[in-house]
């Protein structure tokens, strides 16, 4: 294959790469479009620096140093710092506008925005060199946890605490930090914060914001809900 050719395919293959991490859902193209769209650059790379050894073992290796957290034994995970990292990774997107499959900070909706903390702080003890958060990074990355799921404990991510009722008339002694408010029927879920206040991805106002389930007057919180927990925040 000609250099140009290759150079050509790189630079196509950045820009739809670029692209998809852009837009902001996340989506069967992002999940499978990107995987496949930076393995064939990575392939067309390594052909074009194929007859220089010392670029080339650099090409063959860089990826596999890339994924090598995957690989890392795992240990237990920091779970005080990880529920502290998962809500001040949700607060980050307060303001962010709604956007209905959305998960960055172009767009996010109400299952977006928990799911996408609770990568976020999975990422920074993988960083760190566990395994194991790579690992579960991974998993929540492929398999998208709606709020329907999240409320039927879809893989095990999480799991119902018993409570149920309209957001305004339960106790919040009764909850954690962290907890998943799902509405009845699987159409929106709400986060609990902690000292009353809950934090949502709220089409009617097409925002993220923050607000108290006793004082503030959203639709939202006068809806039947059942709270569940991430299983990887106990």
């Amino acid at each position: 294959m000609k250099r140009k050719t290759i150079a050509r395919l790189l630079i196509y293959g950045g820009v739809v790469a670029g692209f998809l991490i852009w837009r902001p859902y996340h989506d069967g193209c992002m999940r499978w479009g990107l995987p496949l769209v930076l393995a064939a650059c990575w392939v067309g790379l390594v052909i074009a620096l194929w007859k220089k050894p010392l670029p080339r073992a650099a090409a063959i290796v860089g990826p596999c140093l890339l994924l090598l957290p995957l690989a890392l034994p795992g240990r237990d995970l920091d779970r005080a710092r990880l529920r502290e990292d998962y809500l001040a990774a949700m607060q980050a997107f307060d303001g962010c506008r709604y956007v209905w499959g959305g998960e960055n900070a172009r767009g996010i909706d109400c299952s977006g925005l928990p799911r996408r903390a609770l990568r976020d702080a999975l990422r920074h003890q993988a960083i760190r060199g566990n395994g194991r958060a790579a690992r579960m990074w991974l998993a929540q990355w492929w398999f998208d946890t709606s709020a329907r799921a999240m409320g039927e404990g879809y893989r095990g991510f999480t799991r119902p605490i018993g409570v149920e009722g309209p957001l305004w008339k339960l106790d919040p002694a009764e909850l954690v930090a962290g907890d998943l408010a799902v509405t009845r029927g699987g159409s929106h879920v709400m986060v609990y914060l902690g000292g009353g206040s809950w934090i949502q991805a709220d089409p009617g106002p097409g925002k993220v914001f923050i607000a108290r389930a006793d004082e503030d007057d959203n639709p939202w919180f006068r809806c039947e809900v059942s709270l569940h927990r991430w299983t990887v925040l106990e």
